[in-house]
């Protein structure tokens, strides 16, 4: 039964960039996944040249490959749950808005990667325009971190109080459901504005300091994916993700001599 149950895991893709050293995008997306009890398939958005010591150059990845890589995959494997991160440029966000409207996938988690952790800037305007206008209607959740979400937003984001305005203001614009991750606040808090509802569900966490922190949103917003391709609903998905970030930032591999990755 044990192996029976195993050939019967939620398949969830993962549509990101690629980052050599793993620490994020979609080979770190993999591990998530695989460690959720989920199987990852993947398309790749765009090649990065970084290592732990930041991000060196972006090359992005032309519309049509990753519009036939989807293609081929929606042909092939029932997906049942989406995870978007890094875009990089407006024709990879044109490519991933056409794959929503065609398939209207359920479960659609949109993490909108805008900058890497060591500053180098992973959206271009013109795809920062894309994702605003077309992708955030077609999610089912946004999952900024404080950052990104003032850069959606305009507005300042460093309180709590901040990031409810913010979430009520993505949800404005067309979010569905939209949580905000508060890494940096102490205690860190992670705030989820679920649709249909007017009030905050506010999650409370443990500061955790540590040199390996790379990763920490994609690991976040991939295990958000598992867990309602696994059939939890939002609270309990984003509970389980802080959980697993949190585990994996106590025990992080040693790779590399700068920022390195946690899981």
């Amino acid at each position: 039964m044990a192996e029976r149950n195993s050939k019967l895991r939620p398949v969830v893709l993962s549509i990101a960039g690629h980052d050599p050293s793993s620490g994020a995008g979609v080979t770190a997306d993999i591990k998530t996944i695989a460690a959720q009890g989920c199987y990852g398939v993947t398309c790749i958005t765009s090649l990065t040249v970084q290592s732990t010591r930041g991000v060196k150059s972006v090359e992005p990845v032309e519309g049509r490959v990753i519009t036939e890589t989807l293609e081929e995959l929606m042909s092939d494997v029932e997906i049942a749950a989406v995870k978007i991160g890094m875009l990089g440029s407006a024709e990879a966000a044109r490519a991933v808005s056409g794959f929503l409207r065609r398939y209207q996938p359920r479960h659609v988690v949109l993490d909108p990667v805008l900058k890497s952790s060591s500053g180098a800037v992973l959206l271009s305007k013109d795809a920062l325009l894309i994702l605003k206008e077309r992708l955030l209607g077609m999610v089912a959740v946004i999952t900024p971190n404080a950052d990104e979400a003032a850069a959606l937003t305009g507005l300042t984001v460093n309180t709590l109080d901040e990031m409810g305005t913010a979430a009520v203001r993505l949800r404005e614009a067309g979010a569905r459901n939209v949580i905000v991750t508060g890494g940096h606040l102490d205690p860190p808090c992670d705030l989820i504005s679920p649709a249909g509802g007017s009030g905050f569900v506010t999650l409370v966490g443990t500061k955790i300091v540590a040199r390996s922190t790379h990763g920490t949103g994609c690991a976040f917003s991939t295990a958000v994916a598992c867990k309602l391709a696994q059939g939890k609903n939002l609270t309990t998905a984003a509970k389980a993700a802080k959980a697993y970030v949190e585990a994996a930032l106590a025990n992080p591999p040693i790779l590399g001599r700068g920022v390195g990755p946690i899981v």
